[in-house]
């Protein structure tokens, strides 16, 4: 279950079977199930977790695009690291409780192309962001229809707190089993870059990693995906479901843009279909950024994906990540961006300008 990649064998759908479809909507048909099986889950596997021990978790955010499913791949390569993975839908909110129940019935892990349609290869144990999910629970008035609200240190629940904290533990007993000492919670959450401040309070030895990209580059490549997933969406409805049901709000009919400080000037009047809007949303989130610049590790797509082994190292080093020896095969995986130059598919100059300047001055303060 859970893995919404494209099965060119029937088309461009999710490759669900009607069975996984049924289970996927009784999962999701209300927070009350997720939390229900979460209290047996509780009942029957809390010494299991209890006592298990967690290094700093990481968190890799930034706007879509930026390459943090490729972060989260590669450093899903090391065993001191444990994240989400497609196994885990759709009872992500249980994991441990739903690995024994789906256990009977598990599916042998194949790779095949995500729905992104990016060449990304992905299979029941990649590892994804499914945690949208825990955050919506707690705190759905976050959440309208055109929006998503910035979080700030005002909005901590302890519940909530306690709740994630937990949820770490049960993601690293069931990642990292044998694990002698400490391991991260690893996870690739694009919509937490709206929480940067709630996520430094909460959890004060987490590291927060916000990849950066070239502009423009970014920006068409999220116009990209907003027309392959509108096409989709149109095409698919349970695709459609499927993305709203684990929070994928970035792109097609389900696009809530986050509400930044400057949101609203910066895309105002402008077609989301061009590279102009994204840019603009592109500038609105990275100023924001800019602002909570402190605490955080910019990480230059580019320059690690070039980087290689030498700069893989670096970040382990800097998140305190012991790579076990990985570290030549987990590096294999970068692949030297090719992007083309798309300034000129900018219409409007003076955002390209600003777009620039604010890059720049991101990038000289990236590790």
């Amino acid at each position: 279950l859970g893995v919404p990649r494209l099965d060119h064998t029937k088309g461009e759908g999710l490759n669900y079977s009607t069975l996984d479809s049924l289970i996927h909507r009784i999962a999701f048909s209300s927070n009350a199930i997720q939390l229900t099986a979460c209290d047996i889950e509780h009942k029957l596997f809390a010494n299991q977790y209890r006592n298990v021990n967690t290094a700093n978790p990481v968190f890799i955010t930034s706007l879509p695009r930026a390459g943090t499913t490729l972060f989260l791949e590669v450093l899903n390569r090391f065993p001191s690291v444990a994240s989400h993975t497609y196994r885990d839908m759709p009872f992500v909110m249980a994991p441990l409780l739903w690995s024994k129940v789906s256990g009977i019935f598990r599916k042998q892990a194949s790779l095949s192309e995500r729905a992104h349609g990016d060449g990304m290869q992905i299979g029941y144990d990649s590892p994804e962001a499914f945690e949208e999910v825990i955050w919506r629970t707690f705190w759905p008035e976050k959440y309208s229809n055109a929006r998503i609200q910035l979080w700030d240190t005002s909005d901590i629940k302890d519940e909530a707190r306690e709740f994630l904290a937990v949820h770490f533990k049960k993601i690293i007993t069931l990642r990292c089993p044998h694990m002698q000492g400490d391991a991260h919670y690893v996870s690739k959450n694009n919509g937490n870059i709206s929480r940067i401040s709630i996520l430094r309070a909460m959890f004060p030895s987490a590291q927060i990693v916000v990849p950066l990209r070239n502009p423009t580059a970014h920006a068409q490549s999220m116009l990209n995906q907003h027309r392959n997933f509108s096409a989709l969406h149109s095409k698919e409805s349970f695709i459609r479901q499927y993305m709203a049901d684990v929070g994928h709000y970035e792109f097609g009919e389900l696009h809530r843009p986050i509400q930044f400080p400057d949101l609203d000037t910066m895309i105002e009047g402008r077609d989301i279909n061009s590279i102009d809007y994204w840019l603009a949303y592109w500038v609105a989130a990275f100023k924001y950024i800019w602002s909570k610049k402190d605490g955080i590790y910019l990480l230059s797509y580019e320059d690690t994906c070039t980087g290689g082994k030498d700069a893989l190292e670096k970040v382990c080093q800097l998140l305190g990540i012991d790579a076990g020896g990985s570290l030549e095969k987990a590096a294999s995986l970068f692949y030297s961006p090719v992007d083309s130059d798309c300034r000129t598919l900018v219409q409007d100059r003076q955002l390209l300008d600003e777009a620039e300047t604010l890059f720049h001055e991101l990038h000289a303060h990236a590790v």
